[in-house]
């Protein structure tokens, strides 16, 4: 497929961000774009921009998502839309656990579940999932933000076994850090904050995700682009780490014979 086979896309976690940017790059592309985000104000501007369709609507309410969608039929599916709150599992908040598996999977899995069947129908589609690096690797403070994520990845996977023999491709995005808000919107928008996580660094841009997406979109229609993970050339995921114990292990005690 390329861009002139479809007309509607669903962007989410689109008012700012990579979502903000891949709006702009499907509406270049000449689609329908319906953006989806809870801040109304950045949707408007971006509508003004770009001419899409803005819906200010929290991605986790499954009826309103429900309800925007019937009547839509939706050729390119985004899931963008994506929270964190850092922290070591064994310090984990029940409303941070439910808040990120509402919006980073629940949500994803529902969104699919509308759309996905209509693409099987018409025998066209395209699922764009954004994963992360944190769906395949770990690194400390962010377990339910792993579990979440490597849900999606899975997902993903399944789709194209779902929808096998079907030209419905899915593709997962897999990104490190990227130069974006996010960071601002997890941490606090400080100076701290951006001297930790941007100043200094060699970043992508959301526009780099957005253009990656887009290769992926316009490849022949016999291409499936199943697997794209962009991390900063100066970043690698992983390694490995020993620790010391604080003190010995006390010995099991016998059993009775």
């Amino acid at each position: 497929m390329s861009f002139s086979d479809y007309s509607t896309a669903l962007v989410t976690g689109a008012s700012s961000g990579i979502g903000a940017a891949v709006v702009e790059r499907l509406c270049r592309e000449g689609l329908e774009v319906h953006a989806v985000a809870r801040s109304a104000e950045p949707l408007e501007r971006l509508s003004a921009k770009t001419g899409c369709v803005a819906h200010a609507i929290d991605v986790s309410d499954i009826q309103s998502m429900t309800r925007l969608l019937e009547g839509l039929e939706i050729d390119v599916l985004v899931n963008n839309a994506g929270v964190d709150r850092p922290k070591k599992f064994l310090q984990a908040d029940p409303e941070d656990i439910d808040l990120l598996v509402d919006v980073n999977l629940r949500a994803v899995l529902h969104l699919c579940r509308l759309v996905v069947p209509g693409m099987v129908e018409r025998d066209r589609g395209h699922v764009v999932n954004i994963s992360s690096i944190a769906a395949a690797y770990n690194f400390g403070g962010n377990s339910t933000y792993h579990a979440t994520k490597a849900g999606v990845s899975m997902l993903s996977s399944q789709l194209r076994v779902d929808a096998f023999g079907k030209r419905v491709r899915v593709t997962e995005i897999c990104p490190g850090r990227v130069a974006t808000d996010i960071f601002a919107h997890v941490h606090g928008d400080s100076p701290e904050t951006r001297a930790r996580f941007i100043d200094g660094y060699e970043l992508p841009r959301a526009e780099d995700i957005a253009d990656a997406i887009a290769f992926a979109i316009a490849a022949p229609v016999a291409v499936n682009i199943g697997y794209v993970e962009i991390t900063p050339t100066l970043q690698v995921p992983g390694g490995l780490s020993t620790a010391k114990p604080e003190k010995p292990a006390r010995p099991a005690p016998r059993k009775p014979r």
